[in-house]
């Protein structure tokens, strides 16, 4: 039995350190060494959670390559279990150019893809080993959204990060439609957030802001929810979003309602920055 199943977005993040955000326009710059490490939302998710002690399972397809191998590797220092099928795409990727202040900008190539790498009835069964399941948007777990709907709707609890969306962009809605919780960026939102959430009751919807913190939408009502004090000085806030997700997920775990998840949450991020990468070491992140 598993706290949480999550369902996609494995991948590498190549961390390049920059002198600041946005480069100049220049032949070459001297950066710090360049990393290669395991990242994307569904490895930050996986791995905060463990780190915050839920037990924790991944399912995904990631390839038969170095990035690939990176990942795998990165799961086995963990015990996290690991259902993973090979996609002849390859690995996923994502380059972070990361400034002195920890701010980032990511570049996301999440390679073709293809049909679903696991039949239905598989996911389905690891979903009723889990008390939540996490559905990170890629498109092969798309693809089995109207499968899955019955099984995620007997007892387990469901959240999805529809991360930049604009309110509008129909790729998103099948996620949002199936989940319980949903968290998006409020980057690509602006002033329209209040409406998209409105769009999503009655669940739950958190609209993360980065450093100003989060909004959220339950009942019709507005909760701000303010950045926490990092415990230390920050140097990375990729991932940051994903903690907050396991934060919330966590927290609600354990009897929390969404307002104290939420704040909970919002220290688990704030902890997440302090730390170069997603392999959290023991006692970083915050336990509720």
């Amino acid at each position: 039995m598993y706290d949480l199943l999550v369902i996609g977005g494995l991948g590498v993040d190549v961390r390049v350190r920059v002198p600041g955000l946005p480069l100049p326009v220049v032949d070459s710059v001297t950066v710090e060494p360049i990393d290669l490490r395991i990242g994307n939302t569904g490895a930050g998710v996986v791995l905060a959670a463990h780190a915050l002690g839920l037990r924790v399972a991944v399912v995904d397809a990631i390839g038969a390559d170095p990035a690939g191998d990176v990942v795998r590797a990165a799961l086995g220092r963990t015990g996290i279990t690991a259902v993973l099928a090979e996609d002849p795409a390859g690995t996923r990727r994502s380059v972070n150019l990361v400034d002195p202040a920890g701010r980032r900008m990511s570049l996301y190539d999440p390679r073709a893809g293809g049909p679903a790498p696991f039949p239905a009835a598989q996911l389905a069964a690891l979903a009723h080993d889990a008390t939540h399941v996490h559905l990170s948007i890629m498109g092969w777990v798309r693809e089995l959204l109207p499968a899955l709907r019955d099984v995620l709707g007997e007892g387990v609890g469901t959240s999805t990060d529809l991360h930049d969306w604009d309110g509008e962009n129909a790729y998103h809605r099948p996620f949002a439609d199936l989940a319980e919780l949903v968290l998006v960026s409020g980057a690509a939102l602006g002033d329209r957030a209040g409406a998209a959430a409105a769009a999503l009751a009655p669940r739950p919807v958190l609209v993360t802001r980065g450093g100003d913190g989060a909004d959220l939408h339950l009942g019709g009502e507005v909760s701000r929810v303010p950045a926490a004090t990092p415990p230390g000085p920050v140097v990375d806030t990729n991932g940051a979003g994903d903690a907050f997700a396991a934060g919330i997920i966590a927290a609600r775990l354990r009897g929390a309602t969404w307002r104290e998840a939420a704040g909970y949450a919002a220290r688990v991020a704030a902890a997440a920055c302090t730390h170069d990468g997603m392999e959290y070491p023991p006692g970083l992140l915050p336990r509720p």
